[in-house]
């Protein structure tokens, strides 16, 4: 059996967690902060937390051995146990969907339940660096009646087999997380009672926003390109070279735009649409990064602070064409809702199994409950510079797509010191 609970690091981890959450600091550093405190009280070799969507879970929170999940996507082939059973295959398996179904029907009724790995996902314990994971510990969130996700902590062969204590200390840890959710969402939470003409009422919704900000962003590009066409055409001689230089390159500039808006616009007329790129294959990350920092926007690349980027890394696995792309939407994420005059900074690193890159701000940070919401069609934050990016609220859907596709991951988790890092994980070569 581990160690007892540490019932010390509880009460000073508990009594930290209502300072934060009373001074209304509900929001994703604090989830992390609980992840951590029960990784640290509960003896174990890491810890994760999963939120629940329609058909599936996202790991958006985790510490230790299980910090490479995060933003990884998990299988959950029976939604209809979602309110009564515990996705148990939460991180273990999120490399393969092995075993989620017949975990949930084991779970079923219970708050929590001690589970080994080798009855969901052998491969993956290997491919932690830490190495040795044996068994997980996990317990549902209760958000005011529906489960909103699962905790979990995971045990090494040598850790023996958690006792009672260890479910309650965990099920108590569980019930906080809920609690945040409640506390943001406001009770009751319903978020499965919806009737069909609140859905189709927020449908009509999204299509009307879709189309009005759409309108919006195709505008702009357009009505500058044919101003600076009908300037050429008018005015090529009084113009002189340096004017006809300047004018080439801002229709240039504008046309990348408009084909990127296009782009967008294509991959989210469906969910089962292609996203466009390139045949993947091995390409350096950081000297793509750097290619496609010349591409953003005049105004957006000043802000980008390069500095953390190593001299370089092993190669990537994936489509190098689309690094512009994902780099120009998580940039421009960072720039909407950070203050003016703080930077926006690269960082790239690797491990075992993947190559990353971060994009990492100062801005207001993000609450548990929308970093799903984050890469859902047509959604913006509350906080963000709308003037400045109206937006359709696609580019963190794009990027999600796009990453996938090349059998990578993105994760939204918070910044030290405040702000938020968007995070790619792509396979190494």
């Amino acid at each position: 059996m581990p160690e007892p609970p540490d019932y010390t690091a509880l009460t000073r981890g508990q009594l930290a967690v209502l300072d934060r959450i009373n001074a209304g600091e509900a929001g994703l550093a604090v989830l992390n902060q609980l992840v951590r405190l029960a990784q640290d009280v509960l003896g174990g070799r890491g810890a994760g937390f999963v939120e629940y969507s329609p058909g599936h879970g996202r790991v958006i929170a985790t510490s230790g051995a299980c910090a490479g999940a995060l933003g990884r996507k998990v299988s959950r082939e029976e939604t209809s146990k979602r309110d009564s059973g515990l996705a148990v295959c939460m991180v273990a398996t999120t490399t393969s969907d092995t075993g989620c179904t017949t975990a949930e029907g084991r779970l079923k009724g219970s708050r929590s339940l001690l589970i080994p790995l080798n009855s969901l996902n052998d491969e993956f314990a290997s491919q932690i660096p830490e190495g040795d994971l044996h068994q997980m510990l996990g317990a549902r969130c209760e958000a005011g009646g529906p489960t909103i996700g699962s905790l979990h902590v995971y045990y090494g062969k040598e850790d023996g087999e958690p006792g009672p204590e260890h479910h309650t200390v965990l099920e108590l840890l569980a019930s906080y997380v809920g609690r945040l959710y409640a506390l943001d969402l406001g009770l009751p939470v319903h978020s499965d009672a919806r009737d069909a003409s609140d859905q189709q009422s927020r449908r009509q919704e999204d299509r009307d926003l879709f189309v009005a900000v759409t309108s919006h962003e195709l505008r702009t590009p357009v009505t500058v390109i044919k101003g600076y066409a009908d300037t050429l055409t008018n005015h090529w001689d009084s113009l002189g070279e340096a004017g006809r230089q300047e004018a080439v390159r801002v229709i240039g500039a504008r046309a990348g735009e408009l084909a990127r808006l296009v782009d967008r616009l294509l991959s989210a007329t469906s969910e089962d649409g292609e996203v466009g790129g390139s045949e993947s294959g091995p390409f350096d990350l950081v000297e793509a990064l750097r290619q496609a920092v010349e591409e953003l926007p005049a105004d957006l690349r000043p802000r980008l602070v390069l500095d953390a980027l190593p001299a370089e890394l092993p190669k990537a696995y994936g489509d190098r064409d689309s690094l512009a792309t994902i780099l120009t939407e998580l940039a421009t994420n960072a720039d909407k809702y950070s203050p003016p005059d703080t930077d926006v900074e690269l960082t790239a690193s690797t491990d075992g199994q993947t190559v990353t890159f971060g994009v990492c701000d100062r801005g207001v940070g993000i609450k548990p409950e929308h970093v799903e919401q984050a890469f859902e069609r047509y959604w913006q934050g509350e906080s963000g510079d709308r003037r400045h990016h109206p937006g359709a609220g696609l580019g963190l859907y794009l990027v999600r797509r796009i990453v996938e596709r090349q059998h990578g991951w993105v994760s939204l988790r918070p910044r030290e010191g405040g702000g938020t890092v968007a995070e790619v994980r792509l396979p190494r070569a």
